[in-house]
């Protein structure tokens, strides 16, 4: 299972953008996400949607993000608006999902930098 993710940048602080992350050979997902980090913190959850629909976001970012998700092209969105400085963060794409018939494990993609500044 290979993940690649896309959409980072730089924007001001009020500005949007969005990730998106595309997951290939993968049999079937159980679900599809978005996780964050910055230098000297642990890696924090910012987005997930199950295969039946189920999200859950981080508190800092309700309101603001919206995760989705193509089932077809097996991607997965997170729109982000109303950005602030604070969500500044290299964004990792997070899926659950198999390669086969075999057991679900959990998959990271590369990491694509966001940077809110002015």
């Amino acid at each position: 299972v290979q993940l690649q993710a896309c959409g980072g940048g730089l924007v001001q602080p009020g500005g949007s953008l969005r990730l998106s992350c595309a997951a290939s050979g993968v049999f079937s997902i159980n679900a599809m996400g978005w996780y964050r980090q910055v230098p000297g913190k642990q890696r924090e959850l910012v987005a997930v949607l199950t295969s039946v629909g189920l999200t859950d976001y981080a508190n800092s970012v309700k309101g603001r993000f919206t995760i989705s998700r193509d089932n077809a092209k097996n991607t997965v969105y997170l729109q982000m608006n109303s950005l602030k400085p604070e969500d500044t963060a290299v964004y990792y794409c997070y899926v659950r999902g198999r390669p086969n018939l075999g057991e679900f494990d959990d998959y990271w993609g590369q990491g694509t930098l966001v940077t809110v500044s002015s």
